[in-house]
């Protein structure tokens, strides 16, 4: 069965769904287009040979699936369309402006039982898979702590070619929810859940509500403390740059670029080493780890009728975590407190 694929959305993010979709030969095709923006759509279509329609209702129509790629603020509304239709949907991170939001996506989804997975892909990194492996070797020890940079320009300018994100009607916030809920759900991935976080944030584009520096403390459960700093700057030569630094009891491991590396480390009895690109993916196969494509799986899963990952429920976490840090800032830095699961939640 060749899956006919419907897009919400001709910008950056769409792009590059279609190109991880080629790349892998998943067995889709692409059946329609929609922009509001007619020009940005029409292109996109030219270039991706995809047929461009006039309307939400066509691209509906004329798919299996649905990928939606708009600004955030759009999130919800069609999902729940593409949910009363039955059709399953991958949803772009972060699902919604708000956390209340994106329960009623989680509940809108599961009512309606449609497969659904959110675009946080970077636990198919194989930068992070590797990470995760090397922490968990025996003799390395606790996690103690860990400083994270996420950097990137900010996303209204160079090959975003849009300017939705200084709206904070249509994106809610700036660098934190926009970009960072992808290393709130990394975190928690990597190391558990977290119990505590403090956070100071601000304003130097002067965009109103748009905060393109976050600096956040964060606590977890195990007792490992680390820094997250989110920024959003004009330095075009830094498209989206992270780097990830772990101490543990007996080894260290940072992390550069997240995708391919480099990744090195220090470990227990001398152990040491620094790897990337294909010597990175080929230490990864000799530990029986195989990276996942996570354009393809959505695809099979569509195909077979089997649920996606993550889905919509594990995006909450970080959606948890984004607003606990936003109140931290709100009140100056003060600690907050986070819950274990998501408040009022009882069917994860």
């Amino acid at each position: 069965m060749t899956v006919r694929l419907g897009f919400f959305g001709a910008g950056f993010i769409a792009r590059h769904h279609v190109s991880m979709l080629r790349l892998g030969r998943a067995d889709a095709q692409i059946a329609a287009v929609f922009d509001p923006n007619r020009e940005k759509g029409r292109a996109w279509a030219a270039e991706h040979g995809v047929p461009l329609v006039d309307s939400e209702e066509a691209v509906f129509d004329a798919a299996d699936a649905v990928y939606v790629c708009t600004w955030t603020s759009e999130h919800p509304r069609l999902v729940a369309e593409a949910a009363r239709r039955g059709l399953p949907v991958f949803c772009e991170k972060p699902l919604a402006t708000s956390l209340a939001d994106a329960v009623d996506m989680v509940e809108c989804v599961r009512r309606a039982g449609v497969i659904n997975q959110v675009g946080l892909v970077m636990r198919d990194y194989p930068g992070f898979l590797l990470l995760k492996r090397l922490l968990a070797r025996d003799g390395v020890g606790r996690p103690m702590g860990f400083v994270f940079r996420d950097d990137q320009y900010i996303p209204i300018q160079g090959i975003y070619q849009s300017s939705w994100r200084a709206d904070v009607a249509k994106c809610g916030a700036g660098t934190l929810l926009e970009h960072s809920i992808h290393d709130l759900d990394i975190l928690e991935w990597l190391f558990g859940p977290v119990v505590r976080v403090s956070g100071r944030s601000a304003e130097f584009h002067a965009i109103a509500g748009i905060d393109d520096v976050v600096v956040a403390t964060i606590e977890f459960d195990s007792g490992l403390l680390g820094t997250l700093a989110s920024i959003w700057h004009d330095v075009l030569e830094r498209p989206s740059l992270r780097r990830l630094e772990v101490f543990a009891e007996r080894a260290y491991c940072a992390l550069e670029g997240d995708v391919f590396g480099p990744v090195r480390w220090t470990g227990p009895d001398g152990d040491s080493g620094r790897v990337r690109d294909e010597e990175l993916v080929a230490r990864l196969h000799a530990w029986g780890i195989r990276p996942r494509n996570p354009d393809v799986a959505f695809v099979e899963a569509v195909r077979d009728g089997t649920p996606a990952s993550p889905d919509f429920a594990q995006a909450l976490r970080p959606h948890l975590l984004t607003e606990a840090i936003y109140r931290s800032c709100a009140e100056r830095g003060k600690a907050v407190e986070v819950p274990a699961g998501v408040p009022g939640v009882d069917w994860i």
